[in-house]
């Protein structure tokens, strides 16, 4: 019998990772007082059920329950159980969008303000985080990424070292991503904007494609550009950096920026690193 306790920022996806762990086989239970962690595991040991993994829940929704996390961990530890904790989290600026779009109060923002209540959890879970057996950042994930990053370390058996990579295309009138740790302009790359037939289209189809790396400078750059980032993931991860955000930008990230982000996401993966894709503008042209 094993035991995951999920944690993290509120906001960073913990809800969604229980859905997709009862998906993959496990009983959840959703924000239970850590008081009674060790007294469920009894519980479940002496039931003999057939099922073997077991995911808690446990967050500051619990208030001042949720203090005795550490101690209660130790209990189960000394009980004879094993157990691994699950972390999630994501940027400020990420989890402010989604408690404004769900209209939801943080648990911690007694004042109204989202960023203090915030701040104040960071703070709460520093402990916490730093015995996490896995750490997902969630800030530039779609559901769907989520879903991919818990099947590959809880079925797959994939480990949580390594660094993930978000690949991110922008136009540079729409200002440059807030948390991009690195920063590429290719709009040295002639503009298919500006060829009449290629103008509506995007990076992601294929005239586009074929426009922007026909020229000799785009194959040279995105040869560099892998070589380098090649040369920096080892020494990020040596440093303990667990996510890394590219960003390539042109004048309205539709068509140059989103072909080099396409083309080195997929170099990228080809080389077995885990690689999530964002194209933050490609539609606002449209829009105007």
């Amino acid at each position: 019998m094993k035991f995951l306790i999920v944690t993290g920022l509120s906001g960073a996806g913990k809800s969604l990772s229980i859905k997709y762990l009862e998906d993959l086989g496990y009983f959840c239970v959703d924000n239970l007082p850590p008081a009674l962690i060790v007294k469920f595991a009894e519980l479940w040991s002496q039931s003999k059920s057939s099922t073997e993994n077991i995911a808690l829940v446990i967050d500051i929704r619990g208030g001042k329950f949720f203090d005795k996390l550490q101690a209660s961990l130790e209990e189960l530890k000394n009980a004879g159980f094993d157990y691994e904790i699950l972390f999630l989290e994501a940027s400020d600026e990420i989890l402010i969008k989604r408690f404004k779009a769900s209209r939801r109060q943080h648990p911690l923002a007694v004042d109204g303000r989202i960023i203090r209540g915030i701040k104040a959890e960071r703070r709460k879970l520093e402990h916490i985080k730093l015995k996490a057996s896995f750490i997902i950042d969630t800030t530039n994930m779609l559901p769907s990424d989520l879903k991919d990053e818990m099947k590959h370390l809880f079925v797959e058996g994939g480990k949580s070292e390594g660094i993930h990579i978000s690949v991110v295309s922008f136009g540079f009138k729409y200002g440059i991503p807030l948390d991009a740790d690195m920063v590429f302009d290719v709009r040295f790359l002639p503009n298919p904007y500006y060829v009449e037939s290629l103008k509506k289209f995007s990076g992601m189809d294929e005239g586009v494609r074929s426009y922007v790396m026909q020229w000799p400078e785009a194959v040279e750059f995105m040869n560099k550009l892998v070589e380098m980032v090649e040369f920096l993931i080892p020494n990020f991860i040596k440093e303990g950096k667990s996510q890394l955000v590219i960003a390539i930008g042109c004048t309205g990230g539709r068509h140059r920026s989103v072909t080099m982000v396409n083309m080195l996401s997929q170099k990228l993966k080809e080389n077995n690193h885990r690689v999530i894709v964002e194209h933050r503008d490609i539609e606002e042209d449209n829009h105007q």
